[in-house]
C-alpha cells in the first residue's frame, strides 16, 4: 500500500517536474520566437528605410533625368540653329572670297583708269579758260601725289578723282569772282576776275579803268570797250559777290561754234 502511494507521489513529482520543465522550455522558445520576430521587425524596418532611401534616390535620379532630357532637347534645337547659322556664314564667306577675288581684278583695272582720268583732267585744265589756275592745279597735284601711296586704298583714290571732276563740273554752273594779277599793256595790274560758268571770263582793273575778256581763240586776255561793258562788268562783279540781285547783263560772249 505504501509502495503504491510512494510510486504515485513519485509519479506526481515527475509529472510536476516535467510540467515545470515544459513550461520553462516553452517560455524559452517563446522568448526566442519573440526575439526572432523582433529581429525580423528590425530587419524589416531597416530594409524599409533602405527601400525608402532607394526610392528617394530613384525619384531624384528620375527628376534629374527629366531635367537633363529637357536640356538635351534644348541643346538639339540650339545646335540645329547653330548649324543653320554656320551654313549661312559659310555662304557669306564664300561670297566674300568671291568678292575679294573680283576686287583684285577690279583694282588692276581701276588703277590705270584713274591715271588716265588724271591725265585727261590735267589736259582739260590747261586747255580750259585760265580761271583759278593755281587752285585747280594744286588740287590736281594733291590727288596725283596720293596715287603712289600704299596707305591709300584704290577706292579712296578713285573718290578723290571723282571729286576733282565734280569740282570742275561745278565751275560751269556758277558765277564767281576773285582777285588776280594780269599783265595789261606790259604792266602787272591787280584785277577783279568775273567768271560766268565757262561761257565768259572777264576782268576789270581795281580802278575800273580797263576791262578785259579772255579770248579762247587767241588764248589770251584782250581789252574790251570799257565804256560799253564797264558798268555791266561792275554789276556782274557785285552779283558774284552777292552784293546785288541777279539781273540781265550784257557781256562780250563769243558766238557758239558749230560742231564738227
Amino acid at each position: 500500500m505504501k509502495t503504491k502511494r510512494f510510486m504515485a507521489v513519485a509519479l506526481t513529482t515527475a509529472l510536476s517536474a516535467g510540467a515545470l520543465y515544459g513550461s520553462v522550455a516553452t517560455a524559452d522558445t517563446l522568448d526566442n520566437v519573440l526575439a526572432v520576430g523582433q529581429q525580423k521587425t528590425t530587419a524589416a524596418q531597416a530594409s524599409q528605410k533602405r527601400i525608402d532611401k532607394i526610392a528617394d534616390e530613384t525619384s531624384s535620379l528620375l527628376q534629374d533625368f527629366k531635367v537633363v532630357n529637357k536640356e538635351i532637347d534644348g541643346l538639339r534645337v540650339y545646335n540645329r540653329q547653330l548649324d543653320k547659322q554656320l551654313a549661312n556664314q559659310l555662304e557669306v564667306i564664300n561670297e566674300l572670297d568671291e568678292s575679294i577675288a573680283n576686287v583684285t581684278v577690279i583694282e588692276r583695272q581701276i588703277q590705270p583708269l584713274i591715271l588716265r582720268m588724271l591725265d585727261g583732267l590735267e589736259q582739260f585744265i590747261e586747255l580750259d579758260a585760265p580761271f583759278k589756275l593755281d587752285e585747280r592745279r594744286a588740287n590736281l597735284e594733291g590727288v596725283k601725289n596720293t596715287m603712289d601711296r600704299s596707305d591709300v586704298s584704290v577706292a579712296e583714290k578713285f573718290r578723290q578723282v571723282l571729286e576733282l571732276y565734280n569740282f570742275e563740273s561745278e565751275y560751269a554752273r556758277k558765277i564767281d569772282t576773285y582777285g588776280d594779277s594780269l599783265e595789261v599793256n606790259g604792266q602787272d595790274r591787280e584785277v577783279n576776275v568775273l567768271q560766268i560758268g565757262r561761257i565768259a571770263l572777264l576782268a576789270q582793273t581795281t580802278d575800273a579803268e580797263i576791262s578785259l575778256a579772255y579770248d579762247k581763240t587767241q588764248k589770251m586776255w584782250v581789252e574790251i570797250d570799257a565804256g560799253e561793258y564797264r558798268r555791266a562788268l561792275m554789276s556782274g562783279l557785285k552779283i558774284a559777290k552777292k552784293q546785288a540781285t541777279i539781273d540781265i547783263m550784257t557781256m562780250p560772249i563769243p558766238a557758239p561754234e558749230a560742231a564738227q
